[in-house]
């Protein structure tokens, strides 16, 4: 009878601290995470990070340092049933011959509804459970806030390159996997692009591989054949995602081009969808540039307009060119800001009528009510405007919500509402 085959990501995975690889900034000496194990008392926490940076073995790790039951729910599959089980696992755990405490663990946590998250929070609070739970979404917005104040929040990093070739090296150790040269090394590190398991998932696959093809050292050309396309770098739903949308917007903001072109490839590259790319242009045009370049606003949009008529991936080069435009545009927020403020101000001081000079009088009963008595046509007056008409309600102090930048158009446009204030219009 064959032996059961174990993964090589289970064969790997640690059994003491000192074998975990990266999250240094947890666990070096008096860092965080390190501390809490030593306490030698378990408590509720939240492992937030990406997939593949250890967050299942850590609490593991945790269960065993502290001699606890390890019961663990996957809220992809799980439900309150199976919460309700673990309670009950817990209770006979705590009430056995030879007592010991528990420790739930949930994956995906984020996963779970607020009546789910509900349902252990009881369990928690009373030390019959110690909660851990795993997530790759950020927990501010996924986890009840009764939960996440309970609980201690620990932030997992990506392993770098150190940390992946210290893997990689450890996974060559074992007698089914092939010596990989320095080439065919450095493209597995960054195809695992952080993910521990991404590695030793895509080594195992090698390694198979290898032995069908009786190789005893691969090159990086052959991994290139194996491997086929690559996989995508993160996922379009998640936070990574939105924080390279983040890093573009603010690349652009920031007047650089070339980093704003290496965040759009990216998130290109990482499979979003073109269309939200564009959206997100459009929506810069407006927030960043504005009135300091109004053709920005215009060249997003062509560029939305032309992606839709040549698709992928000839449509991508003109989400570059605005990209580049946008940049080394001038910037102002000054509408964006101006804006704001009028919401602000609208929300605040509630409903005004309208003047009666800047009501329509459409009909004969709405002149002889007075509607836009008094109103001035202003193509009618000098330079097309009506110095000295007011266009606030009745009793409002007029409001500067708008105030035009030292850059781009909005220089002139400053010059002109200067010109026009002076002219004794009644306005701030």
């Amino acid at each position: 009878m064959s032996a059961v085959h174990v993964p090589l990501p289970e064969r790997l995975r640690p059994h003491s601290l000192a074998e975990v690889v990266g999250q240094r900034h947890l666990l070096g000496a008096g860092q965080a995470l390190r501390v809490a194990f030593e306490s030698g008392r378990p408590h509720s926490c939240i492992l937030w990070g990406p997939p593949g940076v250890g967050k299942t073995t850590l609490a593991r790790l945790m269960a065993s340092a502290f001699d606890a039951q390890f019961l663990s729910i996957s809220a992809v599959l799980g439900g309150v049933k199976e919460i309700r089980e673990a309670v009950e696992q817990a209770r006979a755990a705590r009430e056995g011959l030879d007592p010991k405490p528990s420790i739930l663990f949930v994956d995906e946590v984020h996963r779970f509804n607020k009546s789910q998250q509900d349902a252990f929070l009881p369990h928690v609070e009373s030390g019959l459970l110690t909660f851990i739970g795993a997530t790759t979404e950020n927990p501010s917005f996924e986890v009840n806030s009764a939960l996440l104040s309970r609980a201690a929040v620990y932030v997992l990093q990506p392993l770098d390159t150190e940390d992946l070739r210290l893997l990689l090296h450890r996974a060559m150790g074992e007698a089914d996997v092939p010596a990989f040269d320095d080439a065919a090394q450095n493209l597995l590190v960054a195809y695992a692009d952080g993910d521990a398991r991404r590695l030793l998932n895509a080594v195992e696959v090698l390694a198979v591989a290898a032995q069908q093809g009786r190789l005893g050292e691969v090159g990086a050309a052959w991994v290139q054949t194996q491997m086929g396309e690559r996989l995508r770098r993160f996922d379009k739903g998640g936070d990574a995602f939105y924080d390279a949308i983040s890093a573009l917007h603010k690349s652009v903001r920031g007047s650089d081009p070339d980093a704003a072109l290496y965040w759009l490839v990216r998130i290109l590259d990482a499979g979003a969808e073109p269309r939200y790319v564009a959206r997100r242009l459009i929506r810069m045009a407006s927030e960043d540039i504005g009135l300091a370049d109004p053709r920005a606003l215009r060249m997003a949009l062509d560029a939305a307009e032309t992606y839709e008529r040549l698709g992928s991936p000839e449509g991508e080069l003109t989400l570059a060119q605005c990209v580049v435009y946008l940049a080394v545009a001038p910037k102002s927020n000054a509408a964006y800001v101006a804006y704001k403020a009028a919401r602000a101000w609208v929300k605040a001081d509630g409903s005004r009528a309208v003047p009666m000079h800047l009501r329509n009088a459409p009909t004969q009963l709405m002149k002889q009510l007075g509607h836009g008595e008094g109103y001035r046509y202003a193509h009618d007056e000098a330079d097309g405007f009506s110095a000295g008409q007011t266009y606030f309600p009745d009793g409002m102090q007029p409001q500067r919500f708008y105030e035009p930048v030292d850059r781009g158009l909005e220089i002139k446009i400053a010059e002109k509402l200067a010109r026009l204030r002076q002219g004794g219009n009644g306005q701030p």
